[in-house]
């Protein structure tokens, strides 16, 4: 019989496997829902509630979102993608081979939609310079990002937990490489599917599609047909622009121009700086501004501004383009731009950047661009400072970054730091292997010490952090600690027993893989792990199966999600680019479950029980 306790707690997963479904409110504000559900209805403490709050599977998760935004500020997953380009060549085979390697290798260590993110400008610009077709290499990437999550302890969330699960029942933990050999077979397996069939059922053609992507900044600027110019505007005495700030000015309303960088002079030297809203106009500024010739007349006269007939020459240009730079970003699905303007969201004072041009299902659309709203998928060409552009990483909820021009590798913010970073992630690495010290005290101290010697910025720390997930994580567990509590895990445990008692080690493990990859269709990873793990780890205690062999069976299960868009953040960020549907995510992702679900059952199965 259900006693009171119990139907609160099935009440509470039930509302919460709705919300995260519908996505009716945000992950995070789900979460914190969870706490205070569990508090009022009184089926926890308020210190059991918050309990998830300190645990150590959210202070890993937080630390690693700083080790992710080391590894990008360093530009070491840059440096990879231009190895990638350089060792490459034009082989469409060999290509997809470096890019799924170094997305698994470098997906051991940060998220895999932290990796995706990475490395889907790397994959454009490849196959742009390739000339290949950009749907043939996206969705290999997106399985070996998501394969990536099976490489380490910290590849992924769902890892974490489920070793947090076996510690709580005092069982020995999965060590940091334990997961690596799944990973590595799993991945060789995708990559030889994805070279000799995959990428056939993607597309018959190997060449680039029409409407192809340029990788500079002046290829940007002809793929929105901008048709503008750079015109040198000098500020000149009286004028009313001194003493003004950039917004006040609004050039782009009243005069059809958009400033892009104004020249300064700075301790006797020129220098650019980017023209964002509170840089100040002073007499013999020097304006960049891109804009058509027409529209200068009246410009030149109201505003008291001389044009310079000297050439922006290669020198300036290489120069300014330390400064500013361009990028497209993408709407996602969830955006809080989504049928805004721009006007209403005042993008340029909120983000730093201003919009040039928006591509809207393949057309450029540059005119009157400020009063249109905007929509899911629409593909956003910003200009800035790259210190802004590369800021707007941190707004993953919004927009994706989609691509960043070549122009971007010259000046990645921290490149020197680079040997740095790998060393004290070796350390890490050591202090896991050794289990000198415990997960969750190695992976802190690493993020310490990447803030100690400034690897990243400590202005942006906060920001780096997807504090979605971790508020996420931090609610959940509490929910897993209630069905425990109350018996729910203990009632599903029997009923599973009940019915599958008899069956032997293998297809045990493969129904584990099967029930866990299924919730993760309707839930993301992470809470797929917190509610199946315990009862996995349960069921492998009573029917005497190995528990580290049902963890790491749920484990794997968690980062398979290959066969639905909607499966896993990593698919969706991948759709527009590579104008995939949903029958190109179950015809290429099935076989690679059923890869991933024979290497994870019987490796776990050797490994842990043979």
């Amino acid at each position: 019989m259900i006693g009171q306790e119990m139907f609160l707690s099935l009440t509470l997963l039930t509302g919460t496997v709705f919300l995260l479904v519908t996505q009716l409110f945000r992950a995070d504000l789900v979460g914190l829902l969870v706490v205070v559900g569990l508090m009022i209805s009184g089926v926890l403490t308020i210190p059991e509630a918050l309990s998830g709050f300190s645990n150590p599977v959210v202070l890993i998760v937080a630390s690693m979102f700083i080790v992710s935004e080391a590894v990008v500020h360093t530009g070491i997953a840059q440096r990879l993608g231009e190895w990638v380009i350089q060792y490459g060549g034009k082989s469409e085979l060999r290509l997809m081979i470096l890019l799924m390697a170094f997305a698994g290798l470098v997906g051991s260590f940060m998220s895999s939609t932290a990796t995706v993110a990475i490395f889907i400008p790397v994959t454009i610009a490849v196959a742009e310079k390739a000339g290949l077709n950009r749907k043939r290499l996206l969705m290999p990437l997106a399985a070996a990002s998501l394969i990536s999550g099976m490489m380490t302890l910290v590849a992924t969330s769902p890892n974490i937990v489920v070793n947090n699960v076996l510690k709580e029942h005092g069982l020995e933990v999965l060590p940091f490489f334990s997961f690596t050999p799944f990973g590595v077979l799993v991945l060789i397996l995708a990559i030889c599917f994805m070279g000799i069939f995959g990428r056939s059922m993607l597309s018959k053609k190997a060449t680039m599609p029409v409407g192809k992507q340029g990788r500079s900044i002046n290829d940007l600027d002809q793929h929105y047909h901008l048709g503008q110019q750079v015109y040198l505007l000098e500020v000149q005495a009286g004028s009313p622009l001194i003493d003004r700030a950039v917004a006040r000015i609004q050039l782009r309303e009243k005069y059809c121009v958009n400033l892009v960088a104004i020249e300064k002079t700075v301790n006797g030297r020129p220098e650019f700086v980017a023209a964002r809203p509170e840089t100040v106009f002073y007499h013999n500024d020097i304006l960049v501004v891109l804009g058509e010739e027409e529209h200068l007349d009246k410009l030149l006269k109201e505003l008291g501004v001389k044009r310079m007939l000297r050439p922006f020459d290669p020198f300036r240009r290489k120069e300014f383009f330390q400064v500013i730079g361009a990028a497209e970003v993408m709407l996602t699905p969830d955006s809080s731009l989504i049928a805004k303007t721009l006007r209403e969201i005042g993008f340029q004072s909120r983000f730093k950047c201003q919009v040039l041009g928006i591509r809207r299902k393949m057309e450029a659309i540059t005119t009157d661009i400020a009063n249109l709203p905007l929509q899911y998928g629409d593909v956003l060409l910003v200009c800035g400072a790259w210190t802004d552009i590369l800021r707007l990483r941190e707004k993953r909820d919004d927009y994706l970054l989609l691509t960043l021009p070549v122009d971007y590798h010259e000046v990645i913010p921290a490149r020197k730091k680079a040997p740095l970073v790998l060393a004290i992630l070796g350390v890490m690495i050591s202090l896991l292997v050794l289990n000198v010290v415990p997960t969750v005290t190695a992976v802190m101290l690493t993020g310490v010490a990447l803030v100690l010697t400034r690897c990243i910025r400590l202005e942006s720390l906060y920001k780096i952090i997807d504090w979605q997930t971790v508020v996420l994580i931090a609610g959940i567990l509490p929910l897993a600690l209630a069905l425990q509590k109350t018996g729910v895990s203990g009632a599903a445990t029997d009923l599973l027993l009940l019915i599958f008692g008899n069956v032997g080690p293998l297809l045990l493990l493969s129904l584990l893989f099967v029930v866990t990859a299924c919730t993760g269709l309707f839930l993301s990873n992470t809470p797929t792990a917190v509610l199946i793990a315990p009862i996995a780890v349960e069921m492998g205690l009573q029917l005497g199966v190995s528990p580290q062999a049902c963890a790491m069976t749920v484990a794997i299960a968690c980062s398979s999600a290959f066969v639905s868009p909607l499966g896993s953040p990593v698919n969706m960020v991948v759709c527009e680019p590579g104008g995939y549907s949903i029958k190109d995510f179950v015809r290429v992702g099935t076989p690679l479950f059923v890869l991933t679900a024979i290497v994870a059952v019987l490796l776990a199965w050797f490994i842990y029980i043979f």
